[in-house]
């Protein structure tokens, strides 16, 4: 077989965005088809191309022996048939006897040309599925083809891709030949059927891909998108922070004069975007994620559930939550915490516990007493031996170590020594603040005390009673008792005049 193909494969390359070599394979393959449809078996076949791969040939491979033992005319060949083509044959060589195309009926060429044409689909397919699939999570622009129970042929160029009814954003609506940009986000190779290129407009990192097209803070990785959540066509709030201290994350993706922004909007048909900073604490963070509402505090009521509540003022509420609740329920997903919004007056009626508020000074390190130690064991220089020792005795907040007195704070086995120690670091990193008292409670403490005064005229002062250490366990006692009320031991009072 002698056959100019030069063109064909450029053609073929050209129309399949086939590879040379695949084309060459597919061509091999299709001859030792039509040969095997031929003579039955093609495992002495084979297929040679020349150095320009301009022509191809198919040879049979045949063993040379002698009349008596010549019984397969497929794979064998008699030495003297065989000698008329190669005078120098002897039995048992290997001789390679080219087949004529025209030894080929209508039915090996048959099915040599659907074998081709099969070969060719899968090779195509298999090259179209290797590209796609890298391109998995990126933006493709395409023309709207045909809409078919809901589901939008987007004409891709080399392929049709899929924009399905639940990947479309209800706020926009397309017509023929309009440009659609989208995202890929599925590529499967089916067994019998084409390649199946599925696109979606309703995914966050649809949004995410917009934005570093639109934003080269982000794409250059200087601004970073934390998290992304959205409600398709109607809201979308988006998380950002910056690895450089000069570069405000929220105005990098706004622009100047919100024209990157914009241009986002745009493509999203009109959707609203919120862009807030992230920030690593909770509250803070929960707070920017209420935006556009502004929120006065933020309380954490359990951490490990986390479970927090926004306060916010009665004008405020409604932007908080959002209509139907949708931008409370964006800032839960956004921030991961069940939030519950709240305004003073719902707040002041509520019932927020110590133990809650004690929870938020140990997570963020605030409290009355400073902005970032709340525990003993958290300032600076303290023995570990003593703050275990305090936590143990329930007394670990600083606020409650310093309403011990010295005997309380001796009854938990502390020396004098490691009390003043533990107040000079208290003093120096805490600052303590007192309440002054106001003229009028002055005067009113000034009034009590001329009262109490004018009752205890006439009348003797009471003395109380002398207070002693239990000899086993150091615990207070009194005269009157005859037994210790902590390690029971009996009492016995010996006085010398």
């Amino acid at each position: 077989m002698a056959t100019d193909m030069s063109e064909a494969i450029r053609q073929l390359m050209q129309d399949r965005n086939m590879s040379e070599e695949l084309i060459l394979t597919t061509i091999e393959n299709t001859l030792l088809a039509a040969y095997k449809r031929k003579f039955g078996n093609a495992d002495n076949a084979i297929v040679r191309f020349s150095d320009d791969n301009t022509e191809v040939s198919i040879h049979a491979k045949k063993r040379i022996v002698d009349s008596d033992n010549f019984y397969d005319p497929i794979s064998e060949i008699e030495l003297d048939e065989a000698r008329e083509l190669n005078p120098d044959a002897e039995i048992n060589d290997e001789l390679l006897i080219e087949v004529d195309p025209k030894d080929f009926d209508r039915g090996s060429v048959q099915s040599a040309k659907q074998t081709a044409q099969m070969s060719i689909r899968e090779i195509q397919k298999d090259t179209l599925y290797a590209e796609y699939k890298d391109k998995i999570g990126e933006i493709i622009i395409g023309y709207y083809q045909r809409e078919r129970n809901g589901t939008i042929f987007v004409d891709l160029g080399k392929i049709e891709g899929k924009l399905l009814k639940k990947y479309q954003s209800p706020r926009e609506e397309f017509h023929v030949n309009d440009r659609i940009k989208s995202l890929i986000v599925e590529v499967n190779k089916n067994q019998n059927g084409p390649l199946e290129i599925l696109l979606s407009r309703t995914h966050t990192d649809f949004v995410r891909a917009i934005f570093e097209v639109e934003v080269p803070e982000i794409y250059d990785k200087i601004v970073e998108i934390h998290k992304i959540v959205r409600e398709p066509g109607y809201r979308t709030k988006l998380a950002v922070y910056s690895n450089r201290d000069d570069v405000d994350p929220v105005g990098a993706c706004v622009g100047l004069k919100g024209i990157r922004i914009q241009a986002v909007i745009k493509e999203l048909e009109g959707e609203k975007i919120d862009i807030l900073k992230y920030d690593p604490d909770p509250r803070k963070f929960i707070k920017n994620a209420l935006s556009p509402a502004e929120v006065q505090e933020v309380i954490i009521l359990d951490e490990d559930k986390h479970q927090a509540l926004a306060v916010v003022s009665e004008s405020q509420l409604s932007l908080a939550i959002g209509k139907q609740g949708l931008n409370v329920r964006l800032a839960n997903r956004l921030a991961d915490w069940n939030i519950d919004v709240k305004t003073d007056s719902q707040f002041e009626e509520m019932d927020i516990s110590t133990e809650s508020r004690r929870k938020v000074s140990e997570l963020f390190g605030e409290d009355d007493y400073g902005e970032e130690y709340s525990l003993v064991s958290q300032l600076p220089g303290v023995d570990p031996e003593i703050a275990e020792l305090l936590k143990n005795s329930d007394y670990d907040f600083i606020e409650d170590f310093l309403t011990l007195t010295e005997s309380e704070l001796g009854e938990i086995g502390l020396s004098e020594e490691n009390m003043q120690e533990l107040r000079r670091i208290i003093e120096e990193h805490i600052e303590i603040v007192e309440e002054e008292n106001t003229e009028e409670e002055e005067e009113a403490e000034i009034q009590e005390d001329e009262e109490a005064g004018e009752e205890s005229e006439g009348f003797e002062e009471s003395e109380e009673p002398e207070e002693y250490e239990c000899p086993e366990c150091n615990a207070k006692i009194t005269v009157d008792m005859t037994s210790c009320p902590s390690c029971g031991i009996g009492l016995s009072f010996e006085f010398e005049e």
